[in-house]
């Protein structure tokens, strides 16, 4: 009889020792899937989030602090769409210092989203700006250093663009044209859009 009790423990131990073997390979396994998860990945998993809870906040590299959806995602931006304004926000990946979400959207946007397009992996930030400058569509420019300028983007080229400097709503046309500047792409926190000029 108390073999039987000693067996039986013996297969206990081991069926606890085996359970918590494999938690902790799972633990280990999805520590190196999230190692992987890339910030782009995780905004496409917020572009199809559901929009009836309250939208992600994106703090932005000039201070500003937006709420907004996404609606598109490129290699090296993403576009969101603020409930309080018309048109949108194109912003460079690196001009989002931080993002705030629901405790359920920072969870799934965690988890494995469907593969993206080969289209919008290609597509960059010089790429939309010259859509832009195709359009010739007004925008107000966030640099950095927390600065604005409003115009239109006549050039745009491998890290950079030249943009006409006027007044906002109104188009660009000689007369109206106050200065021009050159901006970097690594100066830009964000690209406002007329609401009347749609991004690619």
């Amino acid at each position: 009889m108390r073999w039987d009790r000693f067996f039986e423990d013996l297969e206990d131990q081991l069926s606890s020792e085996w359970e918590a073997e494999r938690a902790a390979l799972e633990t280990e396994a999805e520590r190196l899937r999230l190692s992987r998860v890339a910030l782009r990945e995780r905004l496409r998993a917020l572009a199809q989030r559901d929009r009836s809870t309250t939208p992600p906040s994106f703090e932005l590299s000039d201070g500003t602090v937006v709420a907004a959806e996404v609606s598109g995602v490129g290699a090296d931006w993403v576009v969101l769409e603020p409930a309080a304004r018309s048109g949108g926000i194109l912003v460079p990946l690196v001009a989002i210092w931080t993002l705030g979400m629901p405790h359920a959207d920072l969870l799934q946007t965690a988890r494995p989203s469907g593969p993206a397009s080969a289209l919008s992996d290609r597509l960059t930030f010089g790429f939309v700006l010259r859509d832009l400058v195709r359009r010739r569509s007004p925008v107000t420019v966030h640099l950095v250093g927390g600065r604005i300028l409003t115009g239109t983007i006549d050039r745009a080229g491998a890290d950079h663009f030249d943009i006409a400097l006027h007044d906002p709503g109104t188009p660009r046309r000689a007369e109206a044209v106050t200065g021009h500047r050159v901006v970097p792409f690594s100066a830009v926190s964000a690209v406002r859009i007329d609401s009347t000029a749609g991004i690619v």
